[in-house]
């Protein structure tokens, strides 16, 4: 029996693919093993949003070179797509592994042994058909992904996914639903929806709301939840429909990146402030006791200090409960990489900090608001101390110590203790008791 590891760097959706990759292996006969022990077979699954992510890619890459000299190596993802060249100069990579041939790759390994040069199989043009993925994902973690979409046509000026990704497809329905009965067979009771642009999902006339539809007939899934994904897409529809979802979680992560008007017009967004602000306020209005995120982008070009208080101030009063805060750094091979307008770097990190600081501090007035109150948590994991944690429908993460065994069971706990990264409680019987 074979030896395969894996190592995942960026996004969700990398984490999913990477999850169904193993599937494949394991189906071949592989055994998986922890990434740095002794392997067969080492697939660095890259990420290539940023400059930054590219050099993390080629030191892992190098990393395993060292501590797994006989293993195969592949490297797929996202910098396999662009950075080719880069690849094929580092010394004992065996396959790099474009876009268009991702998820095909298992099929052409029959035998995991060093080559003399790496196979390349890539393609500069991207299939933009639907699509089925074979096989099911693998994953230790209580709550799974489930790919639904891919590529985006969007093409904001600070992003490269619509060259390393391709053009919008989506995966046939039946397809999406095949998988979610297979992960709800093996015990996971959430499905996190992932895609570059989920709420352009279409197949065979069917939009992301009949999607979302369809999986609530899943028998014994109890949690879908929609991650990222843009304002824009969002039907009102799916709106109403979620405040009523006994399966459907109260969440949603909406990516702002700016809240100046001038900037988010050079990022080229298709969405200015107030129509951001005034869609939040309508989910406030019809979804109870729902959770908002949302990211933005520190330092965009041209960001000026008004521009950024404009943003400072928006995300204070806006009912969000957490933003992830991104560090601009220039991108070649995207638009924004050439406007002459580039900020200094002690800027966008001092910016980037205070943005930082006010998300620890909406963070923990969302937790508050639990305090003394009863909630639902799907627990995931115990940590060294004994500490269970897991999530909420609407993403508020909740600890509490137990000496019974918690991990993937959905249990009453009532809200105690708050802090800028969790709410802490007692299970709900116990608290009655």
């Amino acid at each position: 029996m074979y030896r395969a590891s894996f190592y995942t760097l960026g996004c969700r959706l990398n984490q999913t693919e990477t999850a169904v990759l193993a599937g494949a292996f394991k189906a071949k006969g592989y055994s998986t093993v922890e990434w740095g022990e002794p392997t067969d077979l080492a697939v660095v699954n890259t990420c290539s949003v940023t400059e930054h992510g590219e050099a993390r890619c080629r030191n892992v890459i190098r990393q395993v070179l060292r501590r797994s000299p006989q293993a195969f190596v592949v490297v797929t993802g996202c910098y396999a797509q662009v950075g080719l060249e880069a690849l094929r100069s580092i010394p004992g990579v065996d396959m790099i592994v474009g876009t268009e041939y991702k998820m095909k790759f298992p099929a052409f390994i029959d035998r995991p042994r060093k080559l003399p040069d790496p196979v390349v199989l890539h393609s500069q043009l991207i299939d933009d058909a639907d699509f089925e993925v074979e096989g099911t994902g693998e994953y230790t973690t209580t709550r799974a992904n489930l790919k639904v979409q891919d590529g985006c046509d969007f093409f904001c000026s600070f992003c490269i996914i619509p060259f390393t990704r391709g053009r919008e497809r989506s995966r046939h329905l039946s397809d999406v639903l095949r998988e979610a009965r297979e992960l709800v067979a093996r015990g996971h009771r959430e499905l996190v929806l992932t895609g570059v642009n989920i709420g352009r999902y279409r197949s065979d006339g069917r939009s992301f709301f009949d999607l979302v539809r369809g999986l609530e007939e899943v028998e014994g899934l109890r949690r879908i939840r929609i991650t990222s994904i843009e304002p824009t897409t969002i039907e009102p529809a799916l709106v109403d429909h979620m405040a009523g979802s006994e399966k459907l979680c109260h969440y949603f992560h909406v990516p702002i990146q700016s809240g100046d008007d001038s900037v988010l017009q050079g990022m080229n967004r298709r969405y200015r402030v107030e129509e951001y602000r005034d869609f939040l306020e309508l989910v406030i209005r019809r979804v109870p006791d729902v959770g908002l995120g949302t990211d933005l982008i520190v330092g965009f070009p041209g960001e000026t200090e008004e521009a950024f208080a404009r943003t400072e101030r928006l995300l204070q009063d806006l009912p969000l409960s957490y933003f992830h805060v991104f560090s601009y750094s220039k991108r070649y091979g995207t638009r924004a990489a050439r406007i002459e307008d580039q900020l200094h770097p002690e800027v966008i990190k001092e910016r980037s900090r205070r943005l930082r600081a006010l998300s620890r501090r909406k963070r923990r007035a969302f937790a508050s608001r639990y305090l003394g109150r009863e909630v639902e948590v799907l627990f995931e994991q115990q940590d060294a101390s004994g500490l269970w944690t897991g999530l909420t429908d609407n993403y508020l993460r909740v600890g509490v110590v137990s000496s019974r065994p918690l991990r993937n069971t959905l249990a009453g706990v009532v809200i105690n203790e708050v802090t800028d990264e969790m709410a802490m409680g007692v299970l709900a019987a116990a608290a009655a008791a």
